[in-house]
């Protein structure tokens, strides 16, 4: 829904618009997100249109536009990260909002989407149902190592969510690295299921944030997280193992001398459109637990992403699957293109 805001009762023009996720500040909703449950892309795409030109489009070019949120989400391609805008100012620049046919907006608006993460048929469903509010206040329980191990034999998930590069220097053995500081809830839920029990382990401090962030997405499986883990994994060598990221230049080294190296890119098909390094096998991370039979987990496997920040996820995924030589790329394509592309080498 949209609500029109008036700061006075006896206004004639709308202050402000609150538009939820129909209208963005540079963009539109994304009209495929509901294609998993019976509702088309096309459909979508073609309520939309009538909604913004039949609705909101009315509104005065001064009134205030409120969207629920900006870039940093998956549910469009050209989010700003202005937080607000007007309804003149979208009118003027946002590219879904220029003169075009019906017909062309669906195709427009459809192109290009960043793939859907796993996890959102699962939202759609469950924001249906009655559910317990989410208690943002009560951290999880701590809980020893040997209850963890005890955790994760039984089929838990071990949840690291530190620094891909204080993951690297040593985990638990079998763990998934999704680190706080990046697109936490996403990329978990696009490579966690919804219902996976979970151990976090963190940084001292971090456990209630990442249990409330995961609670946002439906993820309500968390079950504890290891205590003190610093000391913990410094004291217990036999259960921790480390992992192997690259700089670029040592990228180029293992695509020159490594026989059958598997190069994987976990970008979304849009970034891959716009260039990718050559024999780089495309698997975007919202498809990489589907997609890993079409891989050989005996290769060396290298992973690469736009930054390095979703390569650093896969990487640690493919390890849990029996990938026994993998590596992710220290800043990924963005990296590469300038340290080799740009450099003609």
């Amino acid at each position: 829904i949209s609500i029109v805001v008036f700061e006075h009762a006896g206004d004639a023009v709308p202050h402000a618009v609150l538009t939820g996720d129909t209208l963005f500040i540079g963009d539109v909703g994304r009209p495929d997100l509901l294609s998993s449950i019976g509702v088309t892309a096309d459909e979508l795409g073609r309520q939309l249109y009538h909604s913004l030109h039949e609705r909101l489009l009315t509104l005065p070019d001064e009134t205030r536009v409120f969207p629920a949120h900006g870039a940093g989400s998956s549910c469009g391609k050209q989010l700003s990260t202005e937080k607000q805008s007007t309804i003149g100012e979208q009118r003027l620049v946002n590219y879904a909002l220029q003169p075009m046919t019906e017909d062309q907006f669906v195709a427009v608006v459809t192109e290009g989407q960043p793939t859907t993460p796993g996890y959102f048929a699962f939202d759609a469903a469950r924001n249906r149902q009655d559910r317990p509010t989410l208690d943002e206040e009560q951290p999880p329980r701590a809980m020893a190592l040997d209850a963890v191990l005890a955790a994760q034999t039984d089929g838990a998930a071990v949840l690291d969510t530190r620094d891909p590069m204080d993951f690297a220097a040593g985990h638990v053995r079998g763990s998934v690295n999704v680190s706080l500081g990046g697109r936490f809830s996403e990329w978990t839920g696009d490579v966690l299921d919804h219902d996976t029990r979970i151990v976090l382990v963190g940084n001292p401090g971090t456990e209630l944030e990442a249990k409330v962030r995961l609670g946002r997405i439906g993820f309500d499986g968390v079950v504890g997280f290891l205590d003190d883990p610093l000391v913990t994994l410094s004291s217990h060598p036999e259960v921790t193992q480390r992992s192997s990221r690259l700089t670029v230049r040592e990228l180029e080294e293992h695509r020159r001398d490594v026989g059958a190296l598997q190069l994987l890119d976990v970008r979304n098909p849009s970034e891959i459109a716009l260039g990718a390094i050559p024999g780089a096998h495309p698997l975007p991370l919202q498809g990489l637990v589907h997609g890993i039979a079409e891989l050989d987990p005996s290769a060396p496997t290298v992973v690469y992403c736009g930054g390095g920040g979703r390569s650093a996820v896969a990487a640690s995924v493919l390890a849990t699957h029996g990938f026994t030589d993998v590596s992710d790329v220290l800043g990924g394509f963005e990296a590469w293109r300038t340290e080799v592309a740009g450099a003609g080498t």
